[in-house]
């Protein structure tokens, strides 16, 4: 049997392979069962962060909803404070309005008062005045003694 150069190479190869495959299978296969046993421990831990997030998550989405729902509250509080505060101007305007109002009418029948008093006065200054004229172009002395004496008469009449 004459078996060339390439043959016994061949044999030596599977030999060779045939050898370290026992050791090299365990270190193969410890290192699968180690990087098999990192990929656990990660996913567990992923699974855990996972779990604490969405825990997180639930808490947040509730805070968010109570806060929502505080603002809407104090929207609306804010609104019915505006309208309150707008009533409350309102009525205040109306009232001022009204104080306004009655003060010019006090003014107005002030001012009449004064006018009626003056032209009253221009009337009686103007009565005097034509009554004095006319009792010095025609009454005589006899006559303007007599009226001084009613005149006096009448007073202390009235003062008792």
């Amino acid at each position: 049997m004459n078996f060339d150069a390439s043959f016994w190479v061949a044999i030596s190869f599977v030999a060779f392979v045939v050898l370290l495959w026992k050791p090299a299978k365990k270190a193969i296969g410890e290192a699968l069962d180690a990087r098999a046993a990192q990929i656990a421990r990660d996913i567990a831990q992923a699974e855990a962060l996972k779990a604490e997030a969405e825990k997180l998550l639930a808490e947040y989405r509730a805070k968010h909803q109570n806060a929502m729902k505080e603002a809407e509250g104090i929207v609306a509080q804010a609104k019915a404070d505006a309208e309150r505060a707008a009533k409350i101007a309102a009525a205040e305007f109306e009232e001022s309005l009204k104080r306004r109002e009655e003060r010019a009418l006090v003014k107005i029948a002030k001012a009449e008062a004064a006018a009626k008093a003056e032209v009253r006065d221009a009337a009686v200054e103007a009565a005097i005045a034509a009554t004095q004229d006319l009792l010095v172009r025609k009454l005589d002395a006899g006559a303007k003694a007599r009226l001084v004496d009613k005149a006096v008469a009448d007073m202390a009449r009235r003062l008792n």
